[in-house]
């Protein structure tokens, strides 16, 4: 297990490597202009080549990143070049919003998806005929759809939940749950649909299998040969798919904060986008992707400890 994880941190060390330089690469060689859009048309030229001089875009490409680089790993992604905040202290602002509508959609729907799934693979019928319908109906709803129909009923209509801002629990453990509720359902719809479906037919697959024949031959109780045998079994596929409906939602979490007006990562990610900010650009890239790794790592952890066949992998 130890030789399991060691390779596995060293391929997450290898994986951010590359992709933080390909983002690099690709972010600031077309920045030839970057200095005169900060500064605006009528700027001189000995400007441009002084605010170049400033932000340390005279040097060649590779020292850029090697600098940036430098800094990212003590947690220094440099300075807005707008706002001149620190990169991080805006990422750690805006972090927990993002991470607590992600976070809490995610335990919503491994909840409900587990249960849908598993009582579809055991009951059948027209339970499963139901789940499979839902998959397919809640896969075709984009969620930021989703999100605007929620804020007409919910919010507007009904008045019901606030349509927009964010109340850190913090301050205020029900406001913090009535700013995210209508966010974490918009995120959770699609996601437990097609969650519900991988479950039940992980579930079904594992039913159908000899051992779970003996086991019930021998008298168990249905709820022992599914709890603990059939779940566990079926529980890698599952696994599996909730890390991808993770690493899904906290792409949706984008549009579902500007259609709540939240404060979050995406927010921030838009707004530096249309300003042409590329040190938060970064910074956001480097803190998203790393949240995806390290899930991606804890899932691979997970199944290893449940199917040991995996640390061969």
């Amino acid at each position: 297990m130890t030789g399991f994880v060691v390779r596995k941190l060293a391929s997450v060390a290898l994986l951010l490597l590359a992709i933080t330089a390909v983002a690099y690469v690709l972010i600031y060689s077309g920045g030839a202009n970057i200095s005169r859009s900060i500064l605006g048309e009528l700027a001189t030229s000995e400007q441009v080549a002084a605010k170049n001089a400033e932000l340390g875009l005279d040097k060649p490409l590779p020292v850029q990143y090697g600098n940036w680089l430098a800094g990212a790993i003590r947690g220094d992604f440099g300075r807005s070049w707008f706002s001149s905040e620190r990169v991080s202290d805006a990422i750690l602002s805006r972090l927990g919003v993002t991470l607590s509508i992600v976070f809490a959609a995610i335990l919503v729907c491994t909840f409900i998806s587990i249960a849908m799934g598993a009582f579809a693979a055991v009951r059948r019928g027209w339970w499963d005929r139901a789940v499979q319908i839902v998959a397919v109906g809640g896969e075709a709803l984009p969620n930021f759809w989703v999100g605007l129909l929620l804020v007409a009923t919910f919010a507007i209509s009904m008045r019901v939940f606030p349509a927009t801002g964010f109340i850190p629990i913090t301050r205020s453990p029900l406001g913090w749950l009535s700013t995210i509720a209508l966010p974490v359902t918009a995120l959770v719809i699609g996601g437990v649909a097609s969650a519900a479906a991988q479950v039940r037919g992980a579930l079904i697959d594992v039913l159908n299998r000899d051992y779970i024949r003996t086991l019930r031959a021998r008298g168990l109780p249905e709820s022992r040969v599914i709890l603990r045998h059939a779940l566990r079994n079926a529980a890698p596929a599952a696994i599996t798919v909730l890390s991808l409906q993770f690493i899904g939602m906290i792409g949706g979490a984008v549009m579902i904060e500007k259609v709540f007006a939240l404060p979050g990562m995406g927010t921030l990610a838009i707004e530096a986008t249309v300003r042409g900010d590329i040190p938060v650009i970064m910074g956001v890239l480097i803190t998203m992707v790393l949240i995806v790794v390290i899930v991606n790592l804890f899932v691979d952890l997970a199944n290893a400890w449940l199917n040991p066949k995996a640390r061969a992998a």
